[in-house]
C-alpha cells in the first residue's frame, strides 16, 4: 500500500511480490484474513455423534466420570455400528471443549508470598526410589526434611522408621540448633503414615507432644488437610528437587553402595551443604530475623517403661532386646529414638543399643551374647533348643561354626564347643578375628579347635611363683627390751 501511494497498482503489486489480484483483492478490503474469518455454519461431512450426544451429556452429569468410560457406556448401548472405535477420538475432544464451556468449577492453586523468618516446614518422604544399599543389602528409608519457605535453607536426616513422634522431634530439634535460629511458624503435613494404626487418644497424645515442641521453640504449629498434599507445597516440591539432586550425585559418585549407615547419612549432610552454601546469601538475611533458640532442647524420644524378664529381656514395640542379666526382675525405662534406643536404671544409664525395626504383627530379636555368655557356660546344653538361638550368634561365621558342630559331633559336644567359642569371643574382644579363624577352619574342611583358638585370642594367666618369706630374728626384740629398761 505504501509503494500504491506512487505507483499503479500492476507496479505497486510486482514491487510488494504479490500478484495483481492480490492487490485488487487487499485494495477492496484491507482487513487482515484473521479479522475476516468467519465460523463455517456447515458441515463438510455428517456428524457421527449426532445420535448419541444426548445420552452423552446425561453420563456427563456424573461427577468424576471419564471420557473413556463414556464412549464404552455408548457403546455398549448403542452398538460399535453406531460408535465405532474410530470416533474415540473425535469423542474426547468434544467431551474436553464441553466441559470448558459448560462443566463445573476446577480447583484452582493460590501463590503464596512467603514473609521472611515466618514459616519452616517439615515432611518425611519415601526415597526407596534411589535404590541406596548399605554393604551390598538393600536400604530403604526416609528422609525428614526440613525447609524454610523464604530462603530454602534445607536440612535433611536419614529416618530408619515410619513417621513417628520420636523422629520428628529428634530431626526438626537437629534442624532448629544447626540453623541457630527459629522461625514464627512451623508447618507440616498430617504424618497419616504416624496416625493410620492410632486409635484417638494416641492421637490426641501425638497432637498434644507436636504442639508441645512447638511451644517450648515460641513456632505457631500448623498442619495442612490430610491427604491435600498440595497445601504443604513448599516442602512437596523441595522433596522431590532433594530426591533428584541426591540421584545426581550418586550418578556422579558411580556408586549407591555404602559401608555404613553413618557413610550415606554424611553424604547426604554433604549434599545438603552444598545447596545451602549456593542460598548463602537469602539465608544469612532470613537467619537475623529468627527468634532466638531457648537455653535447652526438648523432649526428643517417646517414653516406655518395661520389666527385665526372667529370660534377661525386656520387649519394646514388638522387639526382644537382652539385657545384661544383673537386671533380671527390675523395672527400666527406655527412651526410643529412630534409630537407637537408651534404657535407664532410675537415672542411670544401663546400656544403649541399636533399634530394630520389624513390621506389623511380626516379632523380632536384638540379642547380645555376651549378656547370656556366663549363665551358657553353666547350662551349655541350653543353647541347642533356644528360641532365639540364631540371633544369638553375632556374625555368620558363628552360625556356620553351630551348623558344622552339630553335623560332626555327639549333642552334648556340639553346644559345649560352641558355647566355648562364643566364650572366646567375649572375653577375648575378638569376635571379627574369630570368625576369620573359623571361616579359614571350615573352609578347609575341618572344625575349630578350641584349645588352640583359647590360646591364640585369651590372655594367658601367669604362673604363681614360690615365694619365701624367712623367719624372724629374734635377738632383734632385746634391743626393744634395753630401752624399757633405761626408761
Amino acid at each position: 500500500m505504501v509503494q500504491r501511494r506512487h505507483h499503479t497498482q500492476a507496479v505497486a503489486a510486482a514491487k510488494a511480490g504479490i500478484s495483481e489480484r492480490s492487490a485488487r483483492r487487499i485494495e477492496k478490503d484491507p482487513r487482515l484474513p484473521s479479522q475476516k474469518k468467519r465460523e463455517r455454519h456447515w458441515r463438510t461431512r455428517p456428524d457421527p455423534l449426532e445420535q448419541v450426544w444426548s445420552r452423552v451429556e446425561e453420563l456427563l452429569k456424573i461427577e468424576g466420570i471419564l471420557a473413556v468410560t463414556v464412549f464404552e457406556t455408548v457403546q455398549d448401548e448403542f452398538g460399535e455400528d453406531a460408535v465405532p472405535d474410530g470416533v474415540r477420538r473425535t469423542l474426547e475432544r468434544r467431551i474436553a471443549r464441553w466441559r470448558a464451556l459448560n462443566g463445573g468449577e476446577k480447583e484452582i492453586f493460590f501463590p503464596q508470598r512467603h514473609e521472611i523468618g515466618r514459616q519452616g516446614l517439615s515432611d518425611f518422604t519415601v526415597c526407596d526410589e534411589l535404590r541406596v544399599t548399605i554393604a551390598g543389602e538393600r536400604f530403604d528409608h526416609r528422609l525428614f526434611h526440613f525447609c524454610l519457605a523464604r530462603s530454602g535453607w534445607e536440612h535433611a536426616a536419614v529416618v530408619l522408621g515410619g513417621e513417628s513422634f520420636s523422629a520428628l522431634s529428634e530431626h526438626l530439634q537437629d534442624a532448629l540448633w544447626k540453623l541457630g535460629g527459629v522461625p514464627a511458624e512451623h508447618r507440616s503435613d498430617s504424618l497419616s503414615a504416624a496416625y493410620k494404626n492410632l486409635d484417638a487418644d494416641a492421637q490426641r497424645d501425638f497432637t498434644r507432644s507436636y504442639e508441645d515442641l512447638c511451644r517450648h521453640y515460641g513456632m505457631r504449629a500448623t498442619r495442612n488437610n490430610r491427604g491435600e498434599a498440595h497445601e504443604n507445597g513448599s516442602i512437596e516440591s523441595p522433596n522431590g528437587h532433594l530426591k533428584r539432586r541426591l540421584d545426581q550425585a550418586l550418578r556422579r559418585r558411580g556408586s549407591r553402595d555404602f559401608a555404613s549407615i553413618e557413610d550415606y547419612r554424611r553424604f547426604v549432610e554433604g549434599e545438603v551443604a552444598k545447596q545451602n552454601r549456593r542460598r548463602g546469601a537469602l539465608v544469612d538475611e532470613e537467619r537475623r530475623l529468627l527468634k532466638p533458640l531457648p537455653p535447652r532442647r526438648t523432649t526428643d524420644f517417646a517414653l516406655i517403661s518395661a520389666d527385665v524378664t526372667r529370660n534377661g529381656t525386656v520387649s519394646l514395640d514388638r522387639v526382644t532386646y537382652s539385657v545384661p542379666s544383673r537386671l533380671v526382675g527390675r523395672r527400666l525405662h527406655a527412651h526410643l529414638y529412630d534409630d537407637r534406643i537408651e534404657l535407664f536404671l532410675g537415672p542411670d544409664k544401663v546400656m544403649t543399643t541399636t533399634r530394630v525395626r520389624v513390621k506389623h504383627p511380626d516379632r523380632g530379636h536384638s540379642v547380645d551374647f555376651r549378656h547370656f555368655i556366663g549363665n551358657l557356660r553353666r547350662k551349655p546344653q541350653a543353647l541347642r533348643y533356644l528360641v532365639y538361638r540364631d540371633a544369638l550368634f553375632p556374625t555368620h561365621a558363628y552360625l556356620r561354626a553351630w551348623q558344622a558342630l552339630d553335623a560332626a559331633l555327639d549333642a552334648r559336644q556340639a553346644c559345649r564347643d560352641m558355647v566355648a567359642l562364643l566364650d572366646i569371643a567375649a572375653n577375648g574382644d575378638c569376635v571379627d578375628a574369630l570368625a576369620g579363624r573359623i571361616e579359614a577352619a571350615l573352609d578347609g574342611g575341618g572344625l575349630p579347635d578350641i584349645a588352640q583358638l583359647r590360646g591364640e585370642f585369651l590372655p594367658t594367666t601367669r604362673a604363681r611363683g614360690d615365694v619365701t618369706i624367712p623367719p624372724p630374728n629374734a635377738t632383734g626384740y632385746n634391743c626393744l627390751l634395753v630401752s624399757l629398761e633405761i626408761q
